[in-house]
């Protein structure tokens, strides 16, 4: 059984919805957020919003421009590279230990996963695509068992959400991301484990390249 999880606080739930709508592009880069219309449009007091632009602000999501007040920050193409550059050695890594620590239920966790994947890929929703991605590598991370890998990248992968959504949102099909994760499941499944980092190691390779192009016109 699972333990049961405290409730988030007014707080939490503020910056988790802050922080969707930033990596959704519903704001955009440059935009400015007005804390008393968040905190209407929320029905909550200004305080809850406070904090969490507070959290928006250290981890690089909005930032402070003096007299326009608080602003969601712009798509940095160095900062893009910078996570790539550290998940071609952390996730690779990552399927190492997923070969060896990976539950029983994996081959059923990840058929369920994959399907998941192939239908929001069908129903052309942005968001889910975006979210669906990211539970993939999560996915990997937690049959890992580091917790430094899935601490390392939860933060990162909020950055990596905004870039998906510029991609995605040009009309690049996720198509090709779900048959290089098919490829890496199939890989790790038949304990070709050499096999599976290659083919992470390749598709982050290959995202990053089709990212940045885009990135760069943004």
């Amino acid at each position: 059984m699972d333990a049961i999880k405290p409730p988030k606080t007014l707080s939490e739930q503020t910056h988790d919805i802050l922080l969707n709508a930033i990596c959704s592009g519903e704001f955009e880069p440059g935009q400015r957020l007005n804390q008393d219309d968040i905190a209407d449009r929320l029905q909550v007091s200004r305080q809850p919003v406070n904090s969490a632009i507070s959290v928006l602000k250290a981890n690089g999501f909005v930032e402070d421009t003096g007299r326009r007040g608080v602003v969601v920050t712009q798509i940095s193409v160095d900062q893009f590279l910078s996570i790539f550059e550290l998940r071609t050695v952390l996730e690779p890594f990552a399927i190492r230990l997923a070969h060896l620590r990976k539950p029983a239920d994996a081959a059923k966790q990840a058929q369920d996963m994959l399907k998941r994947g192939w239908a929001a890929v069908a129903s052309n929703d942005v968001s889910l695509q975006i979210n669906l991605d990211y539970e993939f590598h999560e996915m990997i991370y937690g049959w890992a068992g580091n917790p430094a890998i899935r601490d390392t990248m939860r933060t990162n992968w909020n950055h990596i959400r905004r870039s998906m959504g510029v991609v995605l949102r040009r009309g690049v099909a996720s198509k090709t991301s779900w048959e290089e994760h098919d490829r890496i499941i199939a890989a790790l499944m038949r304990g070709d484990v050499e096999g599976a980092e290659h083919e992470m190691r390749q598709h982050i390779e290959r995202a990053q390249e089709k990212t940045a192009a885009l990135l760069s016109e943004y």
